[in-house]
């Protein structure tokens, strides 16, 4: 068996090929951008429909555009990248996939831990947490390194 050392982690699957993560940054940056056009188109039913609540409970539903956005995306990333695919649309179109370096699956709890942790990431320390996937093997990035998570090309 050849086994391999990267990011200090022993490995032994086709995440220990390089080629696995050619362009991966450029590829889930694009896949970000698809899959927040893909929440908001999403949103907007759910927004009539808040919309319509909040007519008939007086106004009091209207309280809910206020979690409206963050709700429709974390239903989205659990539904998407908590599937078999382990792979959001825009990632789908990109051809990269989330995998675990243990080798388990992607369950939908750990894919929304992940989304948060990147958006927790940001808030912190702003886009700097990108950073990180410059000088990392596998190009991951802190909230990857954090879960034990990495993202390669799904076509290799």
């Amino acid at each position: 068996m050849n086994a391999r050392v990267l990011d200090g982690e022993i490995t032994t699957s086709r995440l220990d090929d390089v080629r696995a993560y050619d362009g991966v940054r450029t590829r889930r940056v694009l896949a970000f951008i698809i899959d927040y056009c893909i929440v908001a188109l999403l949103t907007i039913p759910f927004a009539i429909l808040v919309f319509l609540l909040g007519i008939l409970t007086l106004g009091l539903g209207w309280m809910l555009f206020s979690v409206l956005v963050p709700a429709v995306a974390i239903l989205y990333i659990w539904n998407t990248l908590g599937s078999t695919d382990q792979a959001t649309t825009g990632m789908k179109i990109m051809g990269i996939r989330l995998d675990r370096l243990d080798g388990t699956r992607i369950d939908g709890l750990t894919a929304v831990v992940h989304s948060v942790l990147f958006w927790a990431g940001n808030v912190i320390l702003t886009p700097l947490v990108l950073l990180v996937s410059l000088f990392a093997d596998r190009k991951r990035t802190l909230h990857d390194l954090l879960l034990g998570t990495v993202v390669s090309r799904s076509d290799r």
